[in-house]
């Protein structure tokens, strides 16, 4: 088990960063630039878990301090990565940003940063609480619902981005069940995987988008 998913992880993280280099590299433009810092926040923001994590299976010692720290700089750099994929839709679409939609947007953004960084989320003991993970989930589960609206909307208009839609609206079924219920059941952490697929399969469409 460790084996098989620690190699997962560094290979997610290998891809992740290499993604965001070589399309910052093969696009210059704008649109370029919101793929590629996408791409980079994803990978740099999950190596603060997914490193602990795997050294955690091969080190002796205490990494909990590492680990809760990771998974709140992750739920931080996660809601920059749907802020960058809103300003790429605008940008790629070339779309009107409507003020209601761009104020409830921005709103939920800094409230789930903000409930991110209450104390009583218990981050360095990486015991965080069912409650507060579920509190502080409200704002990215919406979030990642507008984002799935409004590429859904414009899905016919980029071949290479037609499925993002998809591949956000899975991620996020793929994680609910994952926060409310893997201290219950643990085996549900292990949708985290196709979760992380997913994410992958968006950086693909990115790559596909530079050409």
């Amino acid at each position: 088990m460790k084996y098989g998913e620690s190699s997962f992880d560094i290979i997610y993280l290998i891809f992740a960063i290499t993604s965001g280099i070589l399309i910052l590299m093969k696009r210059k433009d704008s649109i370029g630039k919101l793929m590629g810092s996408a791409a980079l926040i994803l990978g740099i923001g999950d190596a603060f878990h997914l490193i602990p994590r795997v050294l955690n299976y091969f080190v002796d010692g205490d990494f909990n301090f590492w680990l809760g720290f990771g998974k709140m700089v992750t739920s931080i750099t996660m809601t920059v990565f749907y802020v960058l994929m809103y300003l790429l839709w605008l940008k790629a679409y070339n779309a009107k940003e409507e003020k209601a939609f761009m104020i409830a947007f921005y709103f939920l953004t800094v409230s789930r940063i903000v409930l991110c960084l209450f104390p009583q989320n218990r981050w360095f003991t990486n015991d965080s609480p069912l409650l507060w993970g579920i509190i502080r989930n409200i704002p990215f589960v919406v979030l990642g619902a507008m984002i799935v609206v409004i590429y859904f909307i414009k899905r016919k208009e980029i071949k290479a981005l037609r499925f993002v839609w998809l591949l956000v609206l899975l991620s996020f079924a793929f994680y609910i069940p994952v926060t409310i219920g893997a201290s219950f059941i643990p085996v549900l952490g292990a949708l985290m995987l196709p979760k992380t697929i997913c994410y992958m399969l968006i950086m693909v469409c990115f790559l596909k988008n530079t050409k």
